[in-house]
């Protein structure tokens, strides 16, 4: 049978990535996963929800729409809820892009956007980072009449650093109307800046070229429910959820979904581990005579070497159980990626990198 190529060009998800480590995980702090563990208000609601399970969910995702409409000062219709954000990625290029539209991004961002982009044999135009965070200037500039879509990582993944309100406002007058702008926002509760843009308010507002996307996995804890959301304007949503499917978001997700928004103890508890943790890491990659990014959320990114280095560096961390990524891959090569884990995991990993660093030299 014939292959699309743009589809058999991607990488295979169902190999290499998931062999066995050389030596057990003693800290995984390589996918940004919450150290606190879920919500426990969710948790309990999804004991709640077991006996349940051999019901199909509601597939309007109802009770968890209004939820988030009303934490957001939006309507319901405002709000779509699917497997996670990746998969409103996937749908947003599914239904925007044809063969050969441009798409405007970032060489160094949420690895997501490349495979997603590429599986619908759109052209990627990626523009460098600047510091570890967009370069909404340059990626204006980027704007032709062939452009459909520009994706923005707002905290950046994998670097952690984030833009401002300013400098987005000057972004979107420069953008057409013709012209969609994704917005993923995975990590804004962990985003400490007092300028940060509020996008949703853009929405509110009337604009309805963007798309702001948003997960239960980090803060919430969630990941493995996969569980994510997105906000625009309804005629955009209605569009984007015809290709979604039928089923898409399982029974326990919506009620730990609700349930986890009513949790602040559990929000706070982790914004405060979050900062802590990113206040040690940068203190002790600098010991270390590194120069880690300005990160904003969870993790903590930073240049170890030249092209290369990452991998090996990540090759060598795993060697000694510890997890960790390289963002060659990601369009920055020579850069290591830390996921925040328990105080104990995080002086491991310290630990352990000063050795791999020393045997280095």
């Amino acid at each position: 049978m014939q292959k699309k190529p743009a589809i058999a060009a991607l990488s295979s998800m169902r190999s290499a990535r998931h062999n066995a480590p050389p030596v057990p995980v003693v800290a995984r702090l390589s996918a940004n996963e919450n150290p606190l563990g879920a919500s426990p208000k969710a948790m309990a609601a999804v004991q709640d929800a077991i006996t349940n399970m051999h019901r199909y969910a509601d597939p309007n995702t109802m009770q968890l729409r209004a939820a988030l409409a009303t934490q957001l000062g939006v309507t319901p219709d405002m709000v779509l809820c699917a497997n996670g954000s990746d998969e409103l990625i996937l749908l947003t290029a599914l239904v925007y892009l044809n063969p050969g539209d441009e798409v405007v991004m970032a060489n160094g961002t949420f690895i997501s956007y490349y495979i997603r982009t590429q599986l619908m044999d759109a052209v990627q135009k990626r523009i460098p980072l600047i510091n570890g965070a967009h370069d909404l200037d340059a990626m204006a500039d980027a704007i032709t009449a062939n452009t459909k879509m520009v994706l923005i990582c707002n905290p950046n993944n994998p670097t952690g650093v984030t833009n401002g309100a300013a400098e987005m406002q000057r972004f979107l007058a420069r953008v057409p109307d013709s012209v969609l702008v994704v917005v993923d926002e995975a990590y804004i509760e962990y985003a400490t800046r007092s300028d940060f843009p509020d996008m949703i308010a853009e929405i509110r507002n009337g604009r309805k070229n963007i798309l702001v996307l948003r997960t239960f996995a980090k803060i919430y804890g969630l990941a493995g429910l996969r569980l994510g959301y997105a906000v625009a304007d309804p005629d955009m949503l209605d569009y984007i959820s015809r290709a979604r499917p039928v089923f898409d978001v399982n029974c326990l997700a919506m009620v730990a979904g609700v349930a986890a928004l009513t949790d602040t103890e559990h929000v706070t508890a982790s914004q405060l581990h979050a900062n802590q943790s990113r206040a040690y890491f940068q203190h002790e990659l600098s010991a270390l005579g590194l120069t880690p990014f300005a990160s904003e959320t969870n993790f903590i990114a930073v240049p170890i070497g030249g092209e290369g280095s990452d991998a090996q560096i990540v090759r060598a961390m795993a060697e000694r159980g510890i997890a960790i990524n390289g963002l060659g891959a990601w369009g920055l090569p020579g850069i290591i990626r830390i996921s925040f884990g328990t105080p104990a995991e995080n002086a491991l990993c310290i630990s352990v990198l000063r050795e791999v660093l020393q045997q280095r030299q």
